[in-house]
C-alpha cells in the first residue's frame, strides 16, 4: 500500500467491516457468540502472523511486551469482541453499526482523559452532537418505538473499551511493530475469551460444528478479510495518511454496515435511525479532530503561500 492507493484500501476495508456486522449477527445467531468469537479471532491472529511470517517479520515477544499485549489485549479482544458478540444477541445489525460508528468520538474523549489531548470547542460540538445520534439510534430500538433494546447497552461497551484499547496502543511503548502487536493481541484476546465461554458458555464449542457449510464461509470471510487482514490494512492506513482522515472513513462504515442488513438480512430501518445516521456522520467529523485538523493543515498552507 502506498499513500496514493491509501483511500482506495480504506474503502474497500470499509465495506468489509460494514458487512462483517451482518455477518457477525448471523453467526451469533447460529453458535454460541463467545465460543465463535474466540476461534474466530484466534483465526485472525493465526492468519496476521502467517503475513508477518512470510514478509520475515514475525517475532516472538519478550516478558515486558508480553504484559503491554496482555492490557491492551483485555481491552481491544476480550472486552470489545465480547460485548459485541453479545449485544448483537439483543439487538439488530443496523444498530449495531451504528452505536459502533461512536467509536472515533470515544476515541477522541479517551484521549482528552488519558493523553491530555486539546479539547476544543468544535470537539465537544462534535462529541454531544455524536452523543444525541447514538441515543436516536437506541430510542429507535428495533422497532422504530421509543424504548433501548438491552443489546445496544452492550454494543455501547464494546465501543467504549475498543476507544480505549486505542488510546492505550498510543501510550504504552513497545518494541514491536503494530503488525506484530495486533496479531499477538489477537491470539491473547482469543485464549481469554475461550476461558470466558468455558465458565459461561456450557456446550459452546459444541455449537461450532452444528452449522450449515454457508456459516462456515460466512465465519472464515470474516476472520480472515474483516478481522485479520483488515485491521493490518487500517493500521497501515493510520501510517500513511494519518489518524484524523482515517477516521473520517469510519462513517462509510456505517452506510454499509445499515446497507447490508436492509438488503441482506431485511432488517427494517426507521426514521430515528436514519436521523441518529447523520448526527453520528457529523459529530464523528467535529468529535474525532479530523475538521481541526484540515483547518489547521489549510491555515498552514495558506501562510505557506
Amino acid at each position: 500500500m502506498t499513500q496514493s492507493n491509501a483511500f482506495i484500501w480504506l474503502v474497500s476495508i470499509m465495506v468489509a467491516w460494514g458487512l462483517n456486522v451482518v455477518a457477525l449477527k448471523v453467526l451469533v445467531e447460529e453458535f454460541s457468540p463467545v465460543a465463535m468469537t474466540s476461534v474466530r479471532i484466534l483465526t485472525a491472529g493465526l492468519v496476521v502472523l502467517t503475513v508477518l511470517a512470510l514478509q520475515k517479520k514475525w517475532t516472538v515477544p519478550g516478558v515486558k511486551d508480553f504484559g503491554v499485549i496482555l492490557l491492551i489485549s483485555l481491552f481491544n479482544i476480550v472486552g470489545h469482541h465480547y460485548f459485541l458478540s453479545i449485544g448483537l444477541k439483543g439487538t439488530t445489525a443496523v444498530n449495531t453499526g451504528l452505536i459502533l460508528g461512536l467509536i472515533p468520538i470515544l476515541t477522541a474523549i479517551a484521549a482528552v482523559i488519558f493523553l491530555k489531548a486539546r479539547l476544543t470547542l468544535l470537539k465537544a460540538a462534535g462529541i454531544l452532537v455524536g452523543f444525541g445520534g447514538v441515543f436516536l439510534v437506541m430510542a429507535a430500538g428495533s422497532s422504530g418505538q421509543i424504548q433501548i433494546a438491552a443489546g445496544d447497552w452492550y454494543i455501547l461497551l464494546a465501543a467504549v473499551t475498543q476507544a480505549i484499547s486505542f488510546v492505550l496502543i498510543k501510550k504504552i511503548s513497545v518494541d514491536l511493530n503494530v503488525f506484530v502487536l495486533t496479531g499477538w493481541m489477537m491470539i491473547t484476546g482469543a485464549i481469554l475469551l475461550g476461558m470466558i465461554s468455558l465458565l459461561t458458555e456450557p456446550g459452546g464449542y459444541q455449537s461450532l460444528v452444528q452449522g450449515e457449510g454457508y456459516h462456515y464461509a460466512i465465519f472464515f470471510s470474516s476472520a480472515f478479510i474483516a478481522t485479520g487482514i483488515g485491521h493490518m490494512i487500517y493500521n497501515n492506513a493510520i501510517r500513511l495518511i494519518g489518524p484524523s482522515e482515517s477516521a473520517v472513513f469510519t462513517n462509510l462504515n456505517l452506510l454499509f454496515s445499515i446497507t447490508g442488513a436492509a438488503l441482506l438480512l431485511g432488517e427494517p430501518v426507521y426514521i430515528g435511525q436514519i436521523a441518529g445516521f447523520t448526527l453520528i456522520v457529523a459529530g464523528v467529523l467535529g468529535g474525532s479532530g479530523a475538521v481541526d485538523h484540515w483547518f489547521q493543515r489549510s491555515r498552514r498552507s495558506v501562510e505557506g503561500d
